[in-house]
């Protein structure tokens, strides 16, 4: 699922536009240019704010802490909502998935990445709520593309979700983290109260590729 070269590394732009270097130095960035086409977009995480780079656009830049959960899960409700009914998401699912997250923006998604993890969600005739699993380094699990259509806020379905996806992390012996732009606060103050703290502040850029 990832392209290559030398220092810098990118996820298949199909599955996410997330990218990476082993360091933020003029190797690192040689390298990711070589992966990048001009006018693609890619999203990085960085230690610090970004500084211009020739080459480089920059189409969002945001700090974003990264939270990892040290909670019990057992304490967690399994069922904020006792009306709302979980369902698998998948392949068929795919073009509802794209539509939700680019309504409500909880961070890149494209028509594989679903492919990365488990994918649950809740229908009201279309998709309303979706979480799922994204990036996974050793022991650890990303809980990621939690969101609800704007018309279905304040029921629960995020806390609902994320409680099923973080069951299923723990129950195989890993720790549920996640990433959260700073601006957001509602979901900031959701994910403190199930227990997540942070752990690190990064700084988002969405940077597209110029030639």
């Amino acid at each position: 699922m990832a392209e290559c070269c030398d220092q810098a590394r990118r996820f298949l732009p199909d599955v996410s536009t997330i990218a990476a270097f082993l360091e933020p130095s003029d190797r690192g960035w040689d390298s990711l240019a070589r992966l990048v086409h001009e006018g693609q977009t890619v999203n990085l995480a960085l230690r610090e704010p970004y500084q211009p780079r020739p080459g480089w656009k920059l189409v969002l830049a945001t700090p974003m802490p990264q939270m990892v959960f040290q909670g019990n899960i057992s304490q967690l409700s399994q069922r904020s909502n006792p009306d709302a009914d979980i369902i698998e998401l998948g392949s068929n699912d795919v073009s509802d998935m794209v539509e939700l997250t680019a309504l409500t923006r909880p961070g890149p998604f494209g028509k594989r990445t679903h492919e990365l993890g488990r994918y649950i969600g809740i229908r009201d005739g279309k998709l309303i709520a979706m979480a799922g699993e994204r990036l996974k380094v050793p022991g650890y699990t990303e809980v990621s593309a939690v969101c609800t259509h704007p018309d279905h806020t304040g029921r629960g379905y995020a806390r609902l979700l994320m409680t099923a996806i973080m069951r299923q992390i723990c129950e195989r012996g890993e720790i549920p983290f996640l990433h959260v732009r700073e601006e957001n606060v509602h979901a900031i103050a959701l994910y403190e109260r199930m227990g997540f703290v942070r752990r690190v502040l990064s700084h988002l850029a969405v940077l597209k590729r110029q030639s």
